[in-house]
């Protein structure tokens, strides 16, 4: 399958799940189908699909190693289960992620959170219009995580225990990410283990691996195919780091210098406070999770890229990406499921939203 059928096909998996839900909601009542309709909205109006699509080249990574013994059950379906599973996973975690970073907007649009608290203050209800609105999409992530483990309940049984070693991560790394925040914890090693566990591996070492391991690929290119991941799960997420600070949100869809509101600790933010001089670096952490005017984003943008800040991290994306292409070029398997790798490879590293 090409990438264009995979994401349309994960797009009409979940538009069925939503359809089903929905049907269910109704039953419920009025407030569970406003819920579903949301999640609905958030998860078919946008994203990139860039987990289902790291499954499939796993797959055709593993499909294409003559080592391998191939299951006899028709991947193809799973293979979309998968993907559907996995864009519910990430809804999940940015609709709770967006909730901690008390963010305004995603994809150009009002958080979950944001548009919840609007609905109950134009209505006059009663009680606390963020409170509702925040509680509302807590539960409206919860309902993805578990329409998550449905879909992936329903995968071949061998990728279970792949399956609830992500699911744990990405929770663990956002634990992580806010113990962070909360402790200032500027180090480089801290800001590099939250990439780990709460970006890099299920943006693209797990999946790729859950793709993998549904083909019938042996532990050995696995493991070969995890360490790829990793490596361009940092890439993914160091330029995510840079799109945060410096990235346009007319193409990004959120707020310029959204990281330094948040007062995240990125690897970019320790790479700036730890080159740049006394007075810079004091005049960096001082924005650090305050609502930062246009001046005093433009101030941190000056301080990291004079300190070479900047520099250093596109250097770090490089270098990772140096490293994946070189262990994909080694993979034990066909030279279109090579081709099909390296692509989605240039594609996450190179990006602009």
């Amino acid at each position: 399958m090409t990438d264009l059928d995979v994401a349309d096909l994960v797009h009409a998996r979940l538009s069925e799940v939503f359809a089903a839900a929905r049907s269910d909601a109704a039953d419920i009542g009025a407030p569970v189908v406003a819920a579903t309709d949301s999640l609905a909205g958030f998860v078919l109006g946008g994203g990139k699909r860039v987990r289902p699509l790291f499954a499939d080249a796993g797959r055709t990574v593993a499909h294409g190693d003559d080592r391998v013994v191939r299951p006899a059950d028709d991947t193809d379906d799973a293979l979309i289960g998968l993907g559907a599973a996995l864009e519910l996973v990430q809804a999940c975690a940015l609709v709770h992620d967006d909730i901690i970073d008390a963010s305004d907007t995603r994809r150009g649009r009002p958080t979950v959170h944001r548009a919840f608290a609007a609905t109950h203050r134009e209505s006059d209800w009663q009680g606390e219009s963020d409170r509702f609105g925040e509680s509302m999409a807590i539960l409206i992530g919860d309902l993805a995580l578990a329409w998550a483990d449905d879909l992936a309940a329903a995968v071949p049984a061998r990728i279970a225990p792949v399956w609830a070693r992500m699911r744990t991560e990405v929770l663990s790394g956002q634990v992580l990410d806010i113990a962070n925040e909360a402790a200032r914890d500027e180090s480089l090693a801290a800001a590099e283990r939250v990439i780990a566990y709460k970006t890099a591996g299920y943006t693209v070492a797990r999946p790729l691996e859950l793709g993998a391991v549904l083909g019938g690929a042996d532990e050995s290119l696995v493991a070969q195919l995890r360490i790829i991941g990793m490596q361009l799960g940092l890439a993914f997420q160091l330029r995510d780091d840079l799109l945060g600070v410096y990235g346009d949100p007319a193409v990004t869809g959120k707020p310029s210098g959204d990281d330094l509101i948040t007062g995240k600790r990125t690897v970019l933010i320790a790479e700036g406070l730890a080159r740049a001089d006394d007075d810079a670096a004091a005049r960096l952490r001082r924005l650090l999770g305050t609502d930062v005017s246009r001046g005093e984003l433009a101030d941190a943008r000056e301080i990291l890229t004079v300190s070479g800040a900047q520099g250093a991290v596109e250097a770090r994306i490089e270098s990772a990406l140096g490293s994946a292409l070189g262990g994909i070029d080694a993979l034990p398997t066909s030279p279109p499921a090579r081709a099909k790798l390296t692509a989605l490879a240039h594609r996450i590293t190179h990006r602009a939203a």
